[in-house]
């Protein structure tokens, strides 16, 4: 059985990451992106799925961390006899993908064992293995051809590829992994291991020092912007939600999706975050595939594309893997690509005027890209859709869908009168005004005294925790506090908040999932629109508690049983803390500059 969630770190190459847990087992491994199939697949299995294990043949003590600023992981292990240090890393792709793994003599001896157990196709395929002429240990199925090169003896056994050694104090073992195209000649085999260990140290440490100070939180805010970096499909700048499918919402259920793709919704913060931190040419490539994607007939717009913007993401199942501690069933691909949502018509329209704001390079054909989503929006807008949380039951007029339609509008409106660009402002202008005349007479519930999840509704739902944010009240307004005090009344699970509740809400799904973590990064950031900065911290630091001992956050937290659940580590979660992180410190705060006041609608309307 897999590790617990928290249990794992991330180690990656800029197109795809690995998982490695604090056994010294790699349980998920996609070569050659985030998005192929996987090699190592015990994540959601077991061992027979594909696993990596690098670990003493005793027991030992284990203890680990990233190396200084970086996303080079240190497990060390401490026996009766010794203690060894496995150093994993993957090298920035250059160009093939190359994971390495060094096992490096701290004190004593430590008897050693390796085991690679390569599953291609997500853990269906047992591959043909053989030696190349350099002594290379060579596995091939299909397309996929991965190698092994290692001093350490290997031999197979019961199709393992296995191997017993023993590391003295001053001694490391080297351990490179490469992949290639099977119907190539073999990669050649890398630079010296501890040259490329240099080489990816420096690389990070590059990186992270050009990040933008957050207080005494810039550890955490480093951390998460590491991850985030590593999330980056570095050669089209699409950033994927997460590097895993099918970690469950809740343990044992059915809320597993794959996650392996490049939200729309994820835009606006995303550039928020990325600007904030002073990363502007990672901003500057997230917009750039953010226009190539949603490139074509408006009407075509999907709400998540592949890392290359591709737009076929066919839903699959497959049946013989049998899901993280039993969650079934595994997904790959994701159906919700093809739902109506209406709010990321607003994410971009706002991601692409915050791109202006920051000084981004811009060009006629994003504001002709922007004009031509906006006409179709003001035919559709009007549509019952799914909903930000892609329910899988039936459409709905959600509030926050009509509230992001109407942020389309708002920041078409901007863009035209702040940077000269051009557009039937009067048209918008009206069509802005009843969006939100619409909405607050039918979103809000006076007995309530809150914004609802739908139409007609009486449920809450966290995302009007944004409704601030993103201008469409001031956080001063009785409905904007009246929402967030129900919020607190009836989402929060011993101080987390819930997206809504499962158990009455009807998303065409069984009940029952986790915390959502980003919202409760975006109640952090109500409290500090509503100056309740004491409450704001609070939060917070509860939320940093959360993370796992090398600083990951995963989508969701099991209050109950205290655990991480869904995909892991989350995007969302690690740009949400970055954000709040930022509005806890600086003068000029993210949620500030995204909720500009200039056009607001007046507090008294509706």
């Amino acid at each position: 059985m897999a590790l617990r969630i928290e249990d794992y770190a991330l180690i990656g190459d800029g197109e795809t990451a690995a998982l490695v847990g604090r056994d010294g087992s790699i349980d998920w491994l996609c070569l050659p992106r985030f998005d192929s199939d996987a090699c190592f697949a015990a994540l959601l299995g077991t061992p027979e799925h594909g696993r990596w294990l690098m670990a003493p043949t005793r027991p030992a003590r284990i203890e680990r961390h990233y190396r200084d600023d970086t996303l080079i992981l240190e497990t060390r292990f401490t026996t009766e006899t010794g203690r060894v240090a496995v150093i994993d890393f993957m090298t920035p792709r250059d160009p093939q993908a190359t994971l390495i793994r060094m096992v490096v003599g701290e004190a004593g001896e430590v008897a050693m064992r390796t085991e690679l157990v390569l599953r291609f196709g997500y853990g269906a395929t047992v591959p043909w293995v053989t030696r190349t002429e350099d002594g290379a240990l060579r596995a091939i199925a299909g397309p996929d051809m991965v190698l092994l090169r290692t001093p350490v003896a290997l031999r197979g056994e019961d199709f393992h590829t296995v191997g017993d050694f023993v590391v003295r104090a001053g001694e490391s073992v080297p351990f490179v992994l490469t992949h290639g195209a099977s119907h190539l000649p073999a990669p050649a085999p890398p630079t010296d291991p501890r040259a490329a260990l240099a080489a990816t140290e420096s690389f990070w440490h590059e990186w992270t020092s050009r990040c933008e100070p957050a207080g005494r939180w810039t550890g955490a805010v480093k951390r998460s912007l590491m991850i985030l970096k590593a999330l980056i499909y570095e050669p089209t700048g699409g950033i994927v939600a997460a590097p895993t499918t099918s970690l469950p919402e809740h343990l044992g259920g059915t809320r597993n999706w794959d996650y392996r793709f490049c939200w729309l919704r994820d835009a606006t913060l995303t550039l928020l975050a990325l600007m904030s931190a002073g990363y502007y040419a990672e901003a500057q490539a997230w917009r750039e595939w953010l226009l190539r994607a949603i490139a074509g007939a408006p009407q075509q717009a999907q709400i998540m594309y592949g890392v290359a913007g591709e737009r076929r993401l066919t839903e699959t199942e497959l049946g013989w893997l049998p899901g993280y501690e039993g969650s079934a069933p595994v997904r790959i691909g994701n159906a919700a690509s093809g739902q109506l949502q209406l709010d990321v018509y607003g994410e971009v329209m706002d991601a692409l005027h915050q791109a202006r704001r920051g000084r981004l390079d811009s060009s006629e054909a994003a504001w002709a890209a922007q004009r031509a989503l906006i006409d179709h929006l003001a035919t559709i807008w009007d549509t019952p859709d799914m909903g930000l949380w892609e329910v899988r039951g039936k459409p709905q007029h959600f509030t926050h869908s009509k509230v992001m339609a109407w942020v389309a509008f708002d920041r078409a409106i901007k863009g035209a009168e702040a940077f000269g660009l051009d557009g039937p402002l009067d048209q918008w202008r009206r069509i802005a005004r009843t969006i939100h005349d619409e909405v607050c007479a039918n979103g809000f519930d006076p007995q309530l005294g809150s914004f609802v999840r739908a139409y007609g509704s009486r449920q809450l739902d966290a995302s009007l925790l944004l409704l601030p944010a993103v201008g469409f009240l001031p956080p001063s307004d009785p409905r904007i506090r009246g929402t967030v005090a129900a919020i607190e009344r009836q989402l929060l699970v011993d101080g987390f908040v819930r997206r809504y509740d499962t158990t009455t809400a009807d998303d065409g799904l069984p009940p029952g999932e986790g915390a959502f973590l980003a919202c409760s990064f975006w109640l952090a950031d109500a409290y500090v629109l509503m100056d309740r900065q004491d409450d704001a911290r609070r939060l917070f630091e509860r939320l940093l508690a959360v993370r796992n001992d090398v600083g990951l956050l995963a989508e969701e937290y099991d209050v109950a049983r205290q655990r991480l659940v869904g995909n892991f580590p989350q995007a969302f979660s690690h740009i949400a803390l970055v954000n709040t992180a930022y509005n806890l410190t600086r003068a000029e705060k993210p949620v500030e500059q995204r909720a500009e006041r200039e056009h607001d609608v007046p507090a008294d309307v509706g």
